[in-house]
């Protein structure tokens, strides 16, 4: 779920420490970088030159070296959150995530812990699949990001997390309305049901509950419950009252108005 707008503000969010040092590890990487003794300073300032240049791979690299080298610095701290972005503007997420894992790990207090979590948050938000996938990175992104805005919810960081929240929650329910579709189309109506009442339940704020409505009174006419179907159609249209879906549903309701009568008669 990359995009365009994700990434700029990823760098318009890249904290201060990442312009703090221009005048003044985690675990190595020697396969990717030699080992050459530097100082802290020629060592970090290398890692933001790299990443200016946009050669991020070389630059988490740098960073890694800092930790690996001076663990103790302070600015051992700093590379870490500075590979940690590093990493993802590479595309590198699950470096990325473990990278600010391990700043939160050691450093959980510490004022950039906000955009540590944000990292992580954004990190598996870039990994959403579409619908037809596995969807357990996207609950990863919805759990990461409202981590972010419950432990800091009036930071700048949380504002676009909950903008991702509910894009996620969003895909999440669409990932059931595939299943329930799934589950109508070969008959199993009981299945189906569960999937749309999900939706409809769990994800009320998303654009999928319409449809989720309209299906539910599908699957419980075709259960043989009109009763059932007919409140999930006046759900849909006490709240959604000119969409198609409404249409449908009282068109279905109307074919079925006798089985109705019949299911609510006192006979009955």
């Amino acid at each position: 779920m990359r995009t365009p707008i994700a990434r700029a503000c990823a760098l318009a969010l890249v904290p201060v420490l990442a312009f703090s040092v221009a005048g003044c590890a985690k675990r190595g990487a020697p396969g990717d970088l030699p080992y050459v003794a530097r100082d802290v300073g020629t060592l970090y300032s290398a890692g933001k030159e790299r990443l200016d240049q946009g050669q991020y791979k070389l630059a988490a690299a740098l960073f890694d070296e800092v930790e690996r080298q001076h663990p103790y610095s302070v600015w051992a701290r700093r590379a870490q959150l500075m590979g940690a972005f590093s990493y993802y503007l590479n595309q590198d997420y699950p470096e990325a995530i473990a990278s600010a894992q391990r700043f939160l790990a050691v450093h959980p207090g510490n004022r950039d812990a906000p955009y540590a979590y944000y990292l992580i948050g954004l990190s598996y938000y870039e990994q959403v699949q579409d619908v037809t996938r596995d969807q357990k990175i996207t609950q990863q992104a919805l759990d990461s990001l409202g981590e972010l805005t419950r432990r800091y919810p009036n930071t700048r960081y949380a504002a676009d997390a909950r903008l991702k929240i509910d894009l996620v929650r969003d895909h999440l329910a669409g990932k059931e309305m595939e299943i329930g579709r799934f589950y109508q189309s070969r008959g199993q109506w009981l299945a189906a049901t569960m999937r749309f009442r999900a939706v409809a339940d769990n994800y009320q704020m998303t654009t999928h509950v319409p449809e989720a409505l309209m299906r539910l009174t599908e699957s419980y006419l075709a259960l043989g419950v009109p009763v059932e179907a007919n409140k999930a159609a006046a759900v849909l249209g006490a709240n959604y009252p000119g969409t198609k879906w409404y249409q449908q549903a009282y068109e279905l309701m109307q074919d079925n108005r006798d089985k109705l009568a019949l299911a609510q008669s006192p006979a009955s």
